[in-house]
């Protein structure tokens, strides 16, 4: 790549992430994408939930284009954590729309501004809230991307399905007996590595 456009590659790359955090909750049962599997309680829809409300937040309402989608969690008021987990009142598609619309929403914000537009981030303090359309967007991705890799975890933890995206696992070997032999190569070298140390 030497062309370079940079919305092309902010929208691209936002979007790669979407894909994956999504792509992890096919084929999962309700309590699956729902369970918590950490001592935190990550859990894959809640992470969806939370970055559709960090992407309406983030490239919305900062710059004065609020979405108009009622988030209860994130209101002055709501319990702590609340838009890390999906309540039973609250589907699996109401909470994948949300994200899609979020998508639609951030991708208009994106598309209609200048790269260098100032907003201000409605929650952080006075007087440090400014940011560009550029950061906001920078900021999204690392976000989306992150938490896209807490749920590559959690679906292990979940099926042992694993891979970056639908259409490219990036992964070695898809045979199971290759990967317990790898995992135990791990294992000892952490063990000899332990006794050595």
């Amino acid at each position: 790549m030497t062309a370079s456009d940079p919305k092309t590659d902010l929208h691209f790359y936002l979007q790669s992430a979407r894909d994956a955090l999504l792509w992890k909750l096919d084929g999962l049962s309700e309590y699956d994408v729902r369970r918590p599997l950490t001592p935190t309680g990550t859990n894959l829809l809640g992470l969806v939930k939370h970055v559709a409300s960090v992407e309406l937040g983030y490239l919305g309402d900062t710059f004065g284009r609020p979405s108009g989608e009622p988030l209860p969690w994130v209101e002055e008021g709501a319990e702590p954590n609340a838009d890390m987990w999906v309540t039973v009142d609250e589907s699996r598609e109401f909470i994948v729309e949300l994200y899609r619309r979020a998508w639609a929403h951030a991708d208009a914000t994106i598309d209609a501004l200048p790269l260098d537009t100032v907003g201000k981030v409605p929650w952080w303090p006075s007087g440090r809230d400014e940011v560009t359309l550029h950061h906001a967007v920078v900021r999204v991705i690392a976000d989306t991307h992150r938490h896209a890799g807490h749920a590559d975890i959690v679906r292990e933890l979940v099926d042992g399905s694993a891979g970056m995206n639908k259409d490219n696992d990036s992964m070695p070997s898809d045979d199971p007996a290759w990967w317990e032999d790898h995992r135990g190569r791990l294992e000892r070298a952490a063990r000899e590595a332990d006794r050595d140390a």
